[in-house]
């Protein structure tokens, strides 16, 4: 390997380290901070707090920050699958404590919990569907509940899910669509279906959410 090579892989590797070091002291006081003047308006608060708790949300990966600010004081839990390659949003969400593992996900839903998780993530492409989100809701019989998140004006990362920061006193439209359950019998064809199904979902609340707040969609 040339020099250059060597000094570019040091490089990227100091990077890694500076983020698991910063995110955790730096990232965690300054996103609490910037989350408590985001203005959270619901479209269907109502819908959500009617639902039987024990529930699995679908959201999309890069909507991760304004998820866990308009869920503050839920039992909310996230599934992250770390991608090894130093993603800051994801060791952010770990250092917030929402990262969570598959067996702990289980658990959670049977004591009535609510589990997060992105089916597009952890490395795109940007809302491309994981069909292990319908083989979940079909394993345990909890039904999937699309949310979808529109923010007026935010930074996005340049990064494969444009990963959303509302910026100081951003208006952060939260809109629901119709739960889609798995039934246990479902067969390959079924649960491609709903897979889509979760998809169309989410994109139709987003862009409700969007609209709400009377800006154009950014995807």
């Amino acid at each position: 390997m040339s020099r250059n090579g060597t000094w570019h892989r040091r490089i990227k590797h100091a990077r890694r380290r500076l983020g698991v070091w910063a995110v955790p002291r730096i990232g965690v006081p300054l996103f609490r901070l910037l989350a408590k003047s985001w203005r959270i308006e619901w479209l269907e608060r109502e819908t959500y707090d009617g639902l039987e708790r024990g529930f699995i949300l679908a959201l999309w990966h890069g909507r991760m920050l304004p998820a866990v600010r308009a869920l503050d004081g839920e039992d909310l839990h996230v599934l992250v699958s770390m991608s090894g390659d130093g993603d800051v949003s994801e060791q952010l969400l770990q250092a917030l404590g929402g990262g969570r593992g598959l067996g702990e996900m289980l658990g959670v839903l049977g004591t009535g919990g609510v589990i997060a998780i992105p089916p597009d993530g952890p490395r795109g492409p940007r809302h491309g569907m994981n069909p292990g989100l319908a083989w979940m809701a079909k394993a345990t019989g909890y039904p999937i509940l699309p949310m979808g998140f529109a923010v007026d004006r935010a930074w996005r990362l340049d990064s494969w899910d444009r990963f959303t920061i509302p910026k100081p006193r951003a208006r952060v439209a939260v809109a629901l669509g119709e739960p889609v359950r798995v039934a246990r019998k479902a067969d390959e064809d079924e649960m491609a279906q709903a897979t889509e199904l979760v998809r169309e979902r989410l994109l139709d609340a987003e862009t409700r959410a969007f609209r709400q707040l009377g800006a154009e969609p950014d995807f």
